[in-house]
C-alpha cells in the first residue's frame, strides 16, 4: 500500500515538477477538483514554482488490481534541479501510514519518468502509469504533498483524497 502511493505520487510529482498554471488566485480560493472516488486541491500559492492546471486518472475512479494512468498538466514557473524534494504524508483517517521525504529527481530517474531533471520553465503534460495492487484496503486515503526546490523554496502543495470504499448504491444508468 505504501509502495503504491510512493510510486504513484512520485510519478505524479515527476509530472508536477514539470507541470500549467491557473490564473493567480488567493490560496483560499483554490477550487477542489472532485471526481468519482477521488479529488484534488492545490494548497499552494500563486508564487509556487509548479502551478497545476489539471490532474486526471484512468480508470476514473481508480480500481485495485488495475493499471492507473495519471495525467498531469501544469506550468513550471522556474527551473527544477537535482536536490528538489517532496514531503509526502498518507493518512487513513487520523492514522499516518506514510511520512517520507522523496528526492524528486532521483525518483523520476529510478521510475524512468517521461520528465527528467533539470526541468526548464514552461508548460508540460506528463503521463505516467503505475500498477495498483489488488490488496488495497477498502478505505479512504488522504495524501498531502509539499514540494520544495533545490534552494528550499516552495515548489507545490497538493492535497489528494482517494476513496477505495465500495459504493453500496450502484449507479443506475438512467
Amino acid at each position: 500500500m505504501v509502495h503504491l502511493f510512493s510510486v504513484s505520487l512520485l510519478a505524479l510529482l515527476a509530472g508536477l515538477a514539470s507541470a500549467n498554471s491557473p490564473p493567480a488566485q488567493e490560496v483560499m480560493n483554490q477550487p477542489v477538483h472532485t471526481m468519482e472516488g477521488w479529488s484534488w486541491s492545490d494548497c499552494g500559492s500563486p508564487t509556487d514554482v509548479i502551478q497545476l492546471k489539471s490532474i486526471s486518472l484512468s480508470p476514473d475512479p481508480p480500481k485495485p488490481g488495475q493499471d492507473l494512468t495519471v495525467t498531469v498538466e501544469g506550468t513550471a514557473q522556474g527551473r527544477v534541479e537535482d536536490g528538489a524534494s517532496a514531503d509526502v504524508v498518507v493518512k487513513l483517517g487520523l492514522i499516518k501510514l506514510l511520512s517520507k521525504t522523496f528526492d524528486i529527481c532521483k525518483e523520476a530517474r529510478t521510475a524512468n519518468a517521461t520528465i527528467q531533471c533539470p526541468i526548464e520553465k514552461g508548460d508540460y503534460t506528463v503521463v505516467e502509469t503505475v500498477a495498483l495492487p489488488r490488496e488495497i484496503p477498502q478505505a479512504k486515503f488522504n495524501v498531502n504533498v509539499k514540494g520544495y526546490t533545490q534552494d528550499d523554496e516552495d515548489m507545490l502543495c497538493l492535497d489528494i483524497i482517494v476513496d477505495f470504499m465500495r459504493n453500496p448504491f450502484p449507479r443506475l444508468g438512467w
